[in-house]
């Protein structure tokens, strides 16, 4: 098992260097150029297409229920776990590139969500929309690069099933129950090749699966309701507690920002190897970052494309607004709390980390902070393992040309992945998301450089209507109206 692990770790070493790095970075940056700051420029405009969905066009469920669904998928142990392992592994400095990834990758996120929408078709039995990076590769691109699209699915489904899908949250999960419940170890409930399980991750890992088959066997419309309930609330109570520990350690936020900032740039680094501790720090935040809001991955257009609209570039708008929120937000709130209370110094991995920020950064002990954390990761890594099984869903199901028997056959699938995700090594599970990862990630940045002419010329066809008054421009009517009151 070591030495696969060892060769797997090699893979994950070679897949996540400099040319995806650059792939991914690139590929925001070139939109980002190529669009203007479209991101900056309609971040209040998208916020307010959130809020206000369309009353006319086709889809499944509402722009919000969709982009739920993505952030449902978005928000889970990257945001937690992930940004811990990345600042203890990468340093401080991990955040600083976590987040510039995030800048660019929300107008990765706008192509992606745009594109979605335009070359989307009907399934065969009329049932539903059906959308994402294999149908913009294979209906933008052209049939000659359909193998790229089956890529794309192909990896797709595999990392819903044995990534960042099931296996990478459900042992987050597990972990921060048996950390509050049993954390010595001391009530095992079997042994597997010299490592001890107790009840309480047995138990875990029994009770996740089965509330995981309770909802993913509804498909999209149970998945996005359950969402559009649970994500707003659950952003709202990690930001709240995340603010207050701030607020509590705020004379400690300079020396952070500035070890953040030194670390990004090796600054802190020995003589010679700043170059080396830059690139570990740049390479952890990317990686985690992707992890995290998924921008550039391929997952949130699956989603965006069973939204009801007609304007691409609108449903796109809306999509951006989800690495904004998972990283802008979310993972700044977890990054500086680990900072700020020097958690990543503790000698501890993965959401011990988080559990000792928040148990040490406020005055509760670090026993409640490890229930609050257990509570909002169960929370987000569960919407998580929804999300993710919808995505999975939609790859198979372009796999397969709609063959629905094989795609109910793959949610059971999920679901024993889900049972026996939290009996697997925490270094084996995110060297195989970060794996996978990479490999849906290639595909998708490809199809999105391809195609980023069709994105500007959309881009541009959508505000020239607005300014003409072909469309009905709600957001500048709104503005007027407030400045009237």
């Amino acid at each position: 098992m070591s030495q696969f692990q060892a060769i797997l770790e090699l893979i994950d070493k070679y897949i996540w260097g400099v040319p995806l790095i650059v792939l991914i970075i690139g590929t925001g940056l070139l939109l980002t150029i190529r669009l203007a700051g479209v991101q900056f420029r309609n971040l209040r405009r998208a916020f307010y297409y959130v809020f206000h969905s369309e009353t006319e066009g086709e889809g499944d469920v509402s722009s919000f229920g969709a982009l739920s669904t993505a952030l449902a998928a978005t928000v889970g142990t990257g945001n937690m776990v992930g940004v811990a392992t990345a600042v203890v592994t990468g340093g401080a400095g991990a955040l600083f590139w976590m987040e510039l990834a995030a800048c660019v990758g929300m107008a990765t996120t706008y192509a992606e969500g745009l594109l979605s929408i335009k070359y989307r078709v009907q399934s065969e039995n009329g049932g539903h929309k059906l959308g994402g990076p294999f149908y913009y590769i294979q209906n933008g691109m052209g049939e000659r690069w359909k193998w790229l699209a089956k890529l794309f699915a192909f990896f797709g489904c595999v990392a819903g099933v044995m990534g960042i899908g099931t296996i990478t949250q459900v042992n987050s999960i597990v972990s921060s129950m048996n950390m509050v419940f049993d954390p010595n170890n001391e009530n095992i409930a079997f042994s597997i090749g010299g490592n001890d399980y107790s009840w309480a991750t047995t138990i875990g890992a029994v009770v996740v699966a089965a509330c995981t088959a309770l909802v993913v066997i509804g498909g999209i419309q149970r998945i996005a309701n359950f969402a559009s309930f649970v994500v707003p609330a659950m952003i709202l109570g990690y930001v709240l507690m995340g603010t207050v520990l701030i607020i509590y350690n705020w004379r400690h936020i300079p020396d952070a920002i500035v070890e953040i900032v030194q670390s990004a740039f090796g600054l802190r680094a020995v003589a010679g190897g700043a170059l080396g501790s830059m690139m570990l720090a740049l390479q952890m935040g990317v990686a985690r970052g992707i992890f995290s809001n998924e921008a550039g991955l391929g997952s949130a257009p699956i989603a965006a494309s069973a939204a009801t609209t007609k304007e691409p570039v609108r449903q796109g708008l809306i999509s951006m607004t989800g690495p904004f929120l998972d990283t802008i937000v979310i993972c700044t709130m977890t990054g500086l709390s680990i900072v700020i209370t020097d958690a990543h110094k503790a000698g501890v991995e993965g959401v011990a980390v988080t559990i000792k920020a928040f148990g040490g950064g406020l005055p509760w002990g670090e026993h409640w902070g490890a229930i609050v954390v257990c509570i909002c990761l169960t929370i987000f890594a569960y919407t998580t393992i929804l999300g993710w099984d919808f995505y999975g869903e939609r790859c198979l199901e372009y796999l397969t040309n709609g063959r629905m028997k094989i795609v109910k056959a793959y949610r059971w699938i999920y679901v024993l992945a889900v049972l026996i995700g939290p009996f697997l090594t925490l270094s084996f599970v995110w060297t195989i998301a970060d794996i996978f990862n990479a490999a849906m990630a290639f595909p998708n940045l490809v199809a999105l450089l391809a195609l980023s002419g069709v994105v500007v010329k959309e881009t541009r066809s959508y505000f020239d209507r607005l300014k003409t008054g072909e469309l009905h421009d709600e957001w500048k009517e709104h503005k007027l109206a407030k400045k009237q009151k």
